[in-house]
Parts: C-alpha cells; structure tokens; sequence
C-alpha cells in the first residue's frame, strides 16, 4: 500500500486524467455549435447526436474487454499506451475535411479512452481502504465534470482566437505533459495487492456469469445508465441549448456550462467525503451510498422544471441546480459498486457498470437530437430525461438491496 501522501497524488493524477479525457470528448459539443462547422459540414440535429454519440460506440462496447485487460495485465501500462493513442487522435481530428472522417477518428477517441475507468477504478479498489474510497471516487470522477466545466470555455476561448481545427490539436497535445507524470509516479504493483486483499477476504469469490444474472447488478446497471443519460445529454447538447434555445452568447454559454459542470464536481467531492464520515462512524456503507445516489437522482430531477419554463433566468438557475445535485449519486454510485461485491474481478465489474454508463452516451445524443428535430424543441428532450431518473430512482431504490446478491458474496 502506498504512503498517505502518494496515494492522493496519485488520486489526483487519476482525476486530471480524466479531466483531459473529458475535456477531448466535449470539445466536439462546442465546435458543432458553431456556424462555420455548421456551414463547412451542413450537419441536420440527427447527424449533430449522430457525431456526438460516435465516440460512445467503440467507448461502451470496449469497457468489459479493457476491463480484463487491467484486471490480467495491471493498471499502470495498459493506460499509458491507452492514453497516449487517445491523445493523438483527439490532436488529428483538426485536420477531418468529412463528417466520416470525423466519425472516424470520434470512434478511434472511444477506443483509446475506454480504459480510463476500468485503470482507475482498479487502481483506486486496491490501494485506498472502504473508509477513503467515497472521497477517493468523488475525486476521481470530479474530473469528468472539471473537464466540461473548463473544456467548454477554454474550447470556446481557442476556438474564437485560433479556430476549431487548431483547437483539437492544442487540445490533444497537452495530454502529453500528463503521461510523463503517469510514467514517474504510478507502480505497477496491483496485481500483488489484489493477491494480498484476496487472501484476507473470508468470503469465497463468486463466478462472473454468476454476479452478472443478479437482481443487485442488473438494478447498478440500469441506475448506472440512467444516471448517465443525463449527464450526456449535458455533454453533448447542453452547450448548443444554451445557444440556441436560452440564447446565450458563446461566452456566455461557456460559463453557465462551467458553473453547472463545476458545481457537480464540488457536490461528488463533497458527498463523497460525508458519507464515508458516516461509514467511518458505524453507519451501514451499503445503506449510506444507496442513500447518496437516490437523493441525487431526486435533486437531479429538478431539470424538468428549467425544462418547460420561459423564463431564461430560472432555466439556467435549474440547469446549474438539476446537474449539481447529480453530485450527490456520483461517487457513492461508483463506491458502492466496489462496497456490495467484494470478491470480484473489479476490472471486469467496473467496466460492465461503465460500459451501461457509456450506452447513454450513445443513447442521449442521438435520441436527443431525433426529439428536437421531430419536435423543433428542446422540451421533449428534457422530459426524456426526467423519465430516466425516475427509471434510476426505482432501479436503486428497489433492486439494488444486499439480499439479492449471491449467498456466497453477501456482505
């Protein structure tokens, strides 16, 4: 086990990964929001879902491989090489002259990207003990909401000065500076620790078919999905709502984006943190990230209400407010997770719950652009939402119970 102190470097290194692998698949949001883009490429609303959900398709698709991957070769490699194919993909597509090619090297991005949370998640399971792991999580993945919340501005600040093409190429080379830290600071010692953590487990494992035909991960994926629905639809089509249905500058657009994305990364941080106080405390950890994530998917609802007003001011406030309480089920939703199945391949489990994560991302974009466009609003859309998060709602509250897991794993 690594010192106190490394160990949260390393933490924090794994959320700055994932900032820089947010930031290069939401950059793609701003720049079809664009006229010139719009004008070069003509895309219809279905094509622009099309394009944003691209990337999600080899992304999700590749989860349970790339999760084996890090559960049979370890964490620190398989990612560097993960993120270096990643970066350079981001960096070329600057240079598409089709909307192909421009599917093309979105699906390449997926490939490359799709070891993120199975490396990190892994990594996080074996070095960070049950009373730490919410905190750690919450960290972890607040890196998927910095990136929106500063990729959408500063893509929008590079893109005014530069250009969208430049954009992707700056935008891809600065992962660069992250894998040389990567390299220096992370052991390739994983595999000893599973073995180690193994051995002190009283409960048998129990076979991966088995697990994956449970009332318990069946009710994780399906809240998973849910949850996710909405965050994506954030990702791909919350830049070009703010422009075009609330009509705001691009500016504008990048700081209202950045206040809800960054308020849902202090919010995971944050309730992180507070439940594993009351872990720490004597409190049941299943009941209390259960807690966490229903009360997030609830304040997450709140969308619908910005959804079907007129007024800008109380949609933006409800954009801000709807997203950042989503916060509240992200690092529990994830920790739990790890809490419930102790004795299983974590790799393989993290990367089953973020490929059902990463279908809403080939979901949201493309259904939300149908709706749209057979509509001519952005209302529809909203309401789709809030379906979802009821949806996740029940999953959790009614699925997700530690009796329905396998006997032999029950914690």
């Amino acid at each position: 086990m690594l010192s106190s102190q490394r160990k949260w470097v390393v933490v924090g290194l794994l959320s700055l990964g994932m900032v820089i692998a947010y930031i290069d698949r939401a950059n793609l949001s701003v720049v079809l929001a664009l006229k010139e883009f719009q004008q070069t490429f003509h895309p219809s609303d279905t094509e622009r879902g099309l394009l944003n959900s691209a990337f999600f398709w080899s992304y999700a698709l590749l989860q349970i491989p790339a999760g084996w991957i890090v559960d049979r070769y370890g964490v620190k490699f398989p990612y560097a090489i993960g993120f270096l194919f990643w970066t350079i993909f981001s960096a070329v597509t600057g240079m598409v002259q089709s909307t192909s090619q421009l599917v093309a090297l979105r699906f390449l991005l997926g490939c490359g990207e799709s070891i993120v949370g199975p490396a990190s998640l892994r990594w996080i399971r074996f070095n960070c003990k049950e009373q730490e792991r919410g905190l750690a999580v919450g960290i972890y993945l607040a890196g998927a909401k910095v990136g929106p919340a500063i990729g959408v501005p500063v893509t929008a600040m590079l893109v005014t000065a530069f250009g969208w093409r430049v954009m992707f190429l700056i935008a891809g080379g600065v992962g660069f500076l992250w894998l040389i830290a990567w390299l220096l600071l992370v052991k390739n010692d994983d595999r000893q620790l599973e073995t180690t953590a193994n051995a002190a487990v009283s409960a048998p494992s129990v076979p991966f078919a088995r697990l994956m035909v449970s009332p318990v991960m069946w009710g994780i994926l399906l809240g998973t999905f849910c949850y996710s629905y909405f965050l994506f639809f954030c990702v791909t089509w919350l830049p070009a709502y703010f422009v075009e249905y609330r009509h705001l500058s691009l500016t504008s657009m990048g700081l209202y984006t950045m206040f809800s994305f960054g308020g849902m990364a202090v919010v995971a941080t944050g309730a992180g943190w507070a439940a594993d106080q009351m872990i720490r405390r004597g409190r049941d950890a299943v009941k209390v990230r259960k807690g966490f994530i229903i009360c997030g998917l609830v304040v997450a609802s709140t969308e619908l209400i910005g959804g079907l007003t007129d007024s800008r001011s109380v949609a933006l406030f409800f954009a801000i407010f709807s997203l950042a309480g989503l916060g509240l089920a992200t690092a529990n939703l994830w920790a739990l997770s790890q809490t419930m199945i102790p004795g299983a391949a974590i790799g393989r489990i993290s990367g089953v719950q973020n490929c059902a994560s990463n279908l809403s991302g080939i979901v949201a974009p493309i259904l939300s652009g149908w709706l749209k466009q057979i509509t001519g609003s952005y209302t529809a859309p909203m309401q789709a939402i809030w379906i979802f998060l009821v949806v996740g709602i029940f999953s959790y509250a009614v699925l997700v119970r530690p009796r329905y897991l396998p006997p032999a794993i029950s914690p």
